[in-house]
């Protein structure tokens, strides 16, 4: 007790840091090179990314000087700095996790359970084919209920959002090319419910320059969209102020393999052929940017997603000052979701890990909502345990990690802001580099952004397989006991047959003669009447026209369809789950596999690691390895290896060893089995390559080796393909 008093009629001395000596870069610099060992201080300490930038090994305050931006305010100037004045504290951003299923009863029970438990968005995903105005009885199969579920009239509406409060909700919703049907049923639904929609919050909301990238064609000609997009402006403006009804969505570029310049690029572009085609049809950028929405995925470099975002914030704010727009046109709404391209299918879990990272870039970056995608989103309908998991990450970085606090983590970085302005300056150029070209519709049509998409994703397959990039479980570290997951069937022709039946009752049921006078007026609608049209389009609904109905009255029969090449999406890791597929169909349909023996050299300490590493390296193709803990001598790894009938062997031992180990091995092994392969864990010197060379080795197995390339030719040589 009395040491405690003691200790309190102490007196705590200052602190300083006098005692350590002020470092210099030249000092740290001459350390980190004694570090290296030898290697090449520029080409190990920078790092050069997707985005043409070239990362420095260390960031210090000089960094700052220049730059002007972090000076700025939250919510002032460019808006860079948090997504609001107060940061999340008192409006934390919108968890709005989307509802895939693929049947009306079944979606509304998704949405209902996801807003018990946390989401605070309505969020549910329309088909392919309903995202093209086209309804069930005219759906091509593989449009149908492909990605979530069919929805053509205001009844199907009422099963979804039956007992779901839309006045408490934001909405986030998105509905193709054309949003006419659908904010026309969603404002329906209000009427017959018996809520004002100016109480309507969030998005219902097209893309039709989006949808055209993403699928090479369009129903009615881009000056139809765009009359249509001006009517959902104006209609909104003055009956559901606060609902977004435009989209910029990248999605279509980030799934292509496209890097942040190019997305910002891409995005900015088409915004600006948004902003003048509702110029010319009387939409003020004031209207215009209070009803418009930028989407964009998170990727997988932490620190790029972060300053990605930063940068959109600012490079909007200067288009919007460039057609005189206000400081509160500036203000962007800005949504996100976790990367499907960088998804994988195997080894599923460790996408749980991915969003983690990615949802916590956003949240740093400065978002209004976010989706984050099921761990399991590329290969099934996301279940109740993925979609608890996704949902939760949200609930938990909010509520658990206290990221509702601070208004702009990233501010004052000294890494952080010089990217930001790199990253900055990068895709400002790229967008003016798009309008001297004559925008984005003039490079979608001349393929010139497929070709620099391709020359983007051709690099990241590279590093793939060469494993400079790491896919956990796919390219590295593969999970040979993973058992996968489990997809349920769907009954697509009843689900099919069920909607179909439903649309002939809506039919028998409705005022055909009404609903059809309706639709002709649609069809004649004037286009310079902005907002008449989604008038008529309510009308219509409640007398139960469907969304393929209303689609046609506005393609009429003149349309003229614009065509690009259509823009794939790919993921990262498709090359090796493809690979890895083939090694198990070929498995399960032979019961054989290529079957490769370590000679593991010498005792354990002295093969273990190239061991572990050649292990991991044929089993990213599922190859069956046989382990062992080593041989004394040459003569018992050959007896082993041709014991065991296996197509390869894989000879594991140091550098000091080989010279009187690998070239003997080799030719007694081809002395012995002249098919058998064999090859060597290591980048030999030039002198070793010449030894095993003439004894007959056939590949050598390394960090430097492309890992991708390498396997694939073993699967033609088995056979496999």
């Amino acid at each position: 007790m009395e040491q405690v008093k003691d200790l309190e009629n102490t007196e705590i001395p200052e602190i300083n840091f006098d005692e350590f000596e002020a470092t210099c870069y030249d000092q740290w610099k001459e350390q980190a090179i004694i570090a290296l060992k030898g290697a090449d201080f520029d080409k190990s300490m920078f790092t050069k990314t997707y985005e043409g930038i070239t990362l420095n090994p260390i960031y210090l305050p000089e960094d700052l000087e220049k730059l002007t931006h972090p000076q700025t305010y939250p919510a002032q100037a460019s808006n860079l700095r948090g997504a609001h004045a107060s940061g999340y504290i008192s409006k934390p951003w919108i968890i709005a996790q989307q509802c895939d299923a693929k049947s009306l009863a079944e979606a509304n029970a998704v949405l209902k359970r996801e807003l018990l438990k946390g989401t605070t968005a309505v969020s549910f995903v329309l088909d392919t084919a309903s995202r093209k105005g086209i309804d069930a009885p005219e759906a091509l199969d593989v449009e149908f209920a492909d990605k979530g579920v069919s929805v053509s009239t205001l009844a199907d509406l009422e099963v979804i959002l039956k007992d779901i409060n839309l006045v408490q909700q934001d909405l986030a919703l998105y509905a193709g090319a054309s949003n006419i049907a659908l904010l026309a049923a969603i404002a329906a639904f209000a009427e017959k419910q018996g809520f004002d929609t100016h109480k309507l919050t969030g998005a219902v909301a097209a893309d039709p320059i989006g949808e055209l990238a993403s699928s090479g064609t369009l129903a009615r000609s881009l000056d139809e969209y765009y009359d249509e997009m001006a009517h959902s402006i104006a209609w909104a403006e003055e009956h559901a102020p606060n609902l977004k009804t435009v989209i910029i969505d990248t999605d279509v570029y980030h799934n292509a393999g496209g890097n942040d310049v190019q997305e910002i690029g891409y995005a900015m572009s088409t915004a600006v052929t948004y902003i003048k085609a509702m110029l010319l049809r009387g939409i003020s950028i004031e209207a215009f940017c209070k009803h418009v929405r930028f989407h964009f995925s998170i990727g997988a470099n932490f620190f790029m997603e972060i300053a990605k975002l930063r940068s959109v914030k600012m490079i909007w704010s200067q288009i919007v000052q460039s057609f005189a727009g206000s400081k509160a046109a500036e203000k962007i709404d800005l949504f996100v979701s976790t990367s499907t391209f960088c998804q994988t299918a195997y080894d599923p879990y460790v996408n749980v890990l991915r969003a983690a990272t990615q949802s916590f870039s956003a949240v740093i970056g400065g978002i209004d909502g976010m989706f984050i995608k099921p761990f399991d989103h590329v290969i099934r309908p996301s279940d109740e345990f993925s979609r608890r998991i996704a949902r939760n990450v949200q609930i938990m970085l909010q509520h658990e990690f206290n990221l509702i606090q601070p208004i702009d983590p990233a501010g004052g970085s000294w890494y952080l802001e010089p990217l930001t302005n790199q990253l900055t300056e990068k895709a400002w150029a790229k967008f003016q580099e798009l309008e001297a070209q004559g925008g984005i519709l003039e490079a979608l049509q001349t393929s010139k952004i497929h070709s620099d998409l391709t020359s983007i994703l051709a690099d990241r397959f590279k590093k793939l397989a060469m494993r400079s990039d790491r896919a956990v479980g796919n390219n590295m570290y593969p999970n040979m006991t993973e058992v996968p997951l489990t997809v349920e069937p769907v009954n697509y022709p009843e689900l099919k047959a069920q909607r179909i039946t439903s649309l002939e009752v809506n039919a028998k049921n409705r005022d055909n003669a009404m609903a059809q006078a309706l639709l002709k007026e649609i069809s004649d609608c004037d286009a310079s009447e902005v907002g008449t049209l989604v008038t008529l389009a309510i009308k219509a609904m409640l007398v139960g026209a469907t969304a393929g109905e209303l689609n046609q009255a506005l393609t009429g029969s003149n349309h003229k369809q614009p065509t690009v090449e259509a823009i794939a999406a790919h993921r990262w890791t498709e090359n090796y789950e493809e690979m890895r597929k083939r090694t198990e169909t070929f498995k399960a349909t032979t019961g054989e596999n290529y079957t490769i023996f370590l000679s593991n050299m010498g005792p354990i300490p002295q093969h273990k690691a190239r061991a572990e590493f050649v292990t991991s390296f044929m089993q990213v193709a599922a190859f069956d390895v046989i382990g062992n803990d080593g041989f004394p001598t040459v003569d018992e790894a050959v007896q082993a290896v041709l014991a065991s009938k296996a197509d390869a062997t894989i000879i594991c031992s140091t550098d000091a060893t080989y010279p009187d180990l690998a070239p003997e091995l080799t030719r007694k092994l081809k002395a012995a089995n002249s098919k058998i392969k064999v090859f060597l864990a290591g980048a030999p010197s030039k002198e070793l390559k010449e030894l095993c060379d003439a004894a007959g080795m056939d590949d050598y197995i390394s960090v430097r080796s492309n890992c991708y390339e390498t396997l694939v030719r073993m699967q033609k040589e088995r056979g496999m393909f």
